[in-house]
């Protein structure tokens, strides 16, 4: 038998060395915080904080790096039978500069090519994939082969099995041809249930930026949620059957804003699972992603459901 995952993710992943200085350009950093990082890999993390089980498809070079990032998805409670090491590339690396409240540079190594772009179809397990009550994959999976047509195939395989999301995560620097991207994000949206991204992201998948609209588009493009994070504005969620949620951000003071994203989406998961109406899903991943971006660290930041509960209590 299968054993069933509330949430497998599928794509990024790396270590994260954060600046334990804030204020300071990298030029000046003495010291850092080594964290496991990747917008999937962290969404993972998220989730399990809230009690989920939660599993990972990823690749890590075949180093201490790669050894690190085993030991820690083990401590945060995720599964990592699927993350296979490539012996051709290093562990990514990414650092930050921190500005607070709205400002974080962020730099990716990831060249000659990162190992979870070396995800193939041959490998994946698609039962699993299947199986699981949330299926999450990201837009930077579609970014280059061979992980693209894996990524496109456990779409295919998961046939909108459960609730599958799609992570928008445009990073630009990671396409070889960012003008390439939107047929891909296409084609992923044809296959999965929930879209969810901020505006920049939402307009390279549907080529509109007002909220509203883009949430129409991305309904349009098949998808039955559209998440639309709007930053200082708050999010937008509006589902097929009509049902919208529009709600602010949790104010709080702001340290590092980086993992704030893969809380909310952590959360978001959690509250699908749940069952819970809308706008009480939204509220919940608005104030997981407040606390993480209250927070330096991104996944080790990631809230318990105590945490999350007692902010949105603290502010009525």
């Amino acid at each position: 038998m299968t054993e069933s995952f509330d949430l497998i993710t599928m794509g990024r992943i790396g270590v994260d060395l954060y600046p334990l200085q804030t204020g300071v350009p990298l030029t000046d950093v003495d010291t850092f915080g080594k964290f496991l990082g990747g917008s999937a890999a962290n969404v993972a993390v998220a989730a399990a904080r809230l009690g989920r089980t939660s599993a990972i498809i990823t690749r890590t070079g075949n180093d201490p790096f790669g050894a690190y990032l085993h030991q820690a998805l083990g401590e945060f409670g995720v599964d990592d039978r699927w993350v296979t090491p490539v012996d051709a590339y290093p562990t990514p690396i990414t650092f930050c500069e921190i500005f607070p409240p709205d400002d974080f540079p962020l730099y990716f190594y990831r060249q000659p090519k990162a190992p979870d772009l070396e995800i193939r179809t041959e490998e994946l397990d698609f039962f699993a994939i299947r199986a699981a009550k949330i299926f999450w994959i990201t837009g930077t999976g579609l970014s280059e082969e061979p992980s693209r047509s894996a990524t496109l195939a456990a779409l295919k395989a998961r046939d909108k099995a459960g609730t599958t999301v799609f992570d928008l995560d445009w990073r630009p620097m990671f396409w070889k041809n960012p003008d390439e991207a939107r047929p891909y994000y296409a084609e992923a949206l044809r296959h999965v249930t929930v879209a969810v991204g901020n505006l920049d992201e939402c307009e390279v998948a549907t080529g509109v930026r007002e909220p509203h609209a883009c949430a129409e588009a991305l309904l349009e493009a098949g998808v039955e949620l559209a998440v639309v994070k709007q930053g200082p504005k708050g999010v937008l969620a509006v589902h097929r059957d009509g049902t919208t949620a529009e709600v602010p951000p949790v104010p709080v003071e702001v340290v590092n804003g980086l993992g704030a994203g893969d809380a909310f989406g952590g959360s978001l998961c959690h509250g699908l699972l749940a069952g819970w109406e809308l706008e009480k899903t939204m509220r919940y991943a608005n104030a997981a992603g407040a606390l993480v971006a209250s927070r330096l660290a991104c996944s080790s930041a990631m809230p318990t459901p105590t945490e999350v509960e007692e902010l949105i209590a603290s502010r009525g």
